[in-house]
C-alpha cells in the first residue's frame, strides 16, 4: 500500500483588497472592532464578472500542477472542496475538469464539508491513492463569499469576517511510508448543524420561489447564520481533541510539530491552540490578518504561502487542522 504526498501547491487571490476601513464605510464598524474579535484587517472580495468561484479554482489548481513537476493531463482525479458553488449544481469539479482542458474524462467529486472541506477532501484523495486506485489527485478549497453577504450593519457580526480566494494541491504516491500524509481523521456533530448555517434556498424549508413570494426585506435565511460564542467554545475543544487524536495516532507529541495550519478561522482560536500545545510563533502559520476567512480554501492558502517562505522543510512534521460548520472538524498529519 502507498502513501500519498503533497507535491505541488497554489493559490489564488482577487487583487481586490477590502480593508476594515472600507468596511467602515458601508456599515457600522471599524478596524479596531474587527482586530479586536477576529484578527483581521484585511481581505479580498472579487469584482470582475469573470472571477468565480471555479475560475479562482483553476488558477489555484495551475499553479499547484506546474510546481508538481507534471502535465495537467496526469491528473487522474479531481476533488473540490466549496459552499459556494457557482451553480446549485452541477457543482465546482466538473467545470474544473472542463475549464483546465483536461483531455482524459477523470472523475470529479464535490465536497461540502465547509470550513473542514479541504481537510476532508485530502482525506479522500489519500485513501485513493493508498489503495492504488489513483496516482495524481487534485485537491482544491476555493469560495466566493463576498457575492453572498449582508454587507450592512445588520450582517456585520458575519460579513466582516469572510473573504473569497483559493487554494489547491496535487497528491501523488510516495513510496516511502515513513513520508507523506500519515493519517487522516474526520468528524461531525450534525446537532448542532444550525448555529452555523445558510438555510435557504434550500430544498427543506425556503427554496427561491418562497423568497420571491414573499419579498421581506427583513429575510435573512439566505444570509450566513453564525452563532460565534458557541461556535467559538466548541471549536477550541475540537480543535484541540483533533490534533492530539492525529499525534497519538502515530505515537507523537504537541513537541513533535514543526508547523500547525490551522483553518483561518479567527486568529483567537489560533492563539488558544498554539498557547495550549505550547508551540512558538515561528510553528504556527497564520494570514488570516491578509485575507480573512476563506473557508475551504484557508488552509490551503495558508499552506502555500508557508512552503513559500520556506517555513516548511523536507523531514518537517506538518499538522492540518480545521473545524467548522456542520459541525464538521477534522486533522491531516504530514511528514514532509
Amino acid at each position: 500500500m502507498y502513501n500519498s504526498k503533497i507535491a505541488g501547491l497554489g493559490f489564488y487571490v482577487p487583487e481586490n483588497v477590502v480593508t476594515n476601513d472600507d468596511l467602515s464605510k458601508v456599515m457600522d464598524t471599524n478596524d479596531e472592532w474587527i482586530q479586536e474579535r477576529t484578527g483581521i484587517k484585511e481581505r479580498r472580495h472579487v469584482i470582475k464578472d469573470t472571477e468565480t468561484t471555479t475560475s479562482m479554482g483553476v488558477e489555484a489548481a495551475k499553479r499547484a500542477i506546474e510546481r508538481a513537476g507534471i502535465d495537467k493531463d496526469d491528473i487522474d482525479f479531481i476533488v473540490f472542496a466549496t459552499l459556494s458553488p457557482d451553480y446549485y449544481f452541477p457543482g465546482p469539479g466538473v467545470l474544473v475538469q472542463r475549464d483546465l482542458g483536461l483531455k482524459r474524462t477523470v472523475g470529479a467529486l464535490d465536497v461540502r464539508n465547509q470550513c473542514s472541506g479541504f481537510v476532508y477532501g485530502i482525506s479522500v484523495a489519500d485513501q485513493y491513492i493508498k489503495t492504488g486506485m489513483y496516482k495524481n489527485v487534485l485537491v482544491i478549497g476555493s469560495e466566493l463569499h463576498s457575492r453572498g453577504l449582508d454587507m450592512t450593519t445588520r450582517g456585520r457580526g458575519v460579513s466582516v469576517i469572510f473573504g473569497d480566494g483559493a487554494g489547491a494541491a496535487v497528491l501523488t504516491r510516495e513510496e516511502d511510508n515513513s513520508k507523506g500524509i500519515l493519517s487522516t481523521h474526520l468528524h461531525s456533530e450534525g446537532q448542532h448543524a444550525e448555529e452555523l448555517s445558510l438555510i435557504a434556498p434550500g430544498m427543506g424549508k425556503r427554496w427561491v420561489t418562497d423568497i420571491i413570494e414573499d419579498k421581506d426585506p427583513e429575510d435573512t435565511s439566505y444570509y450566513p447564520h453564525m452563532n460565534g460564542q458557541f461556535v467559538f467554545k466548541n471549536a477550541v475543544v475540537r480543535f484541540s481533541e483533533v490534533i492530539m487524536e492525529g499525534l497519538g495516532k502515530n505515537n507523537l507529541a504537541p513537541t513533535d510539530i514543526d508547523m500547525l495550519i490551522p483553518h483561518q478561522a479567527n486568529l483567537r482560536i489560533s492563539h488558544f491552540i498554539q498557547n495550549k500545545f505550547k508551540l512558538k510563533d515561528d510553528q504556527v502559520f497564520n494570514n488570516i490578518m491578509k485575507y480573512g476567512n476563506t473557508t475551504a480554501a484557508s488552509i490551503p492558502i495558508a499552506l502555500t504561502e508557508a512552503w513559500e517562505a520556506g517555513k516548511i522543510k523536507e523531514g518537517d512534521l506538518v499538522v492540518l487542522a480545521a473545524f467548522g460548520s456542520g459541525f464538521t472538524w477534522g486533522s491531516v498529519i504530514i511528514r514532509w
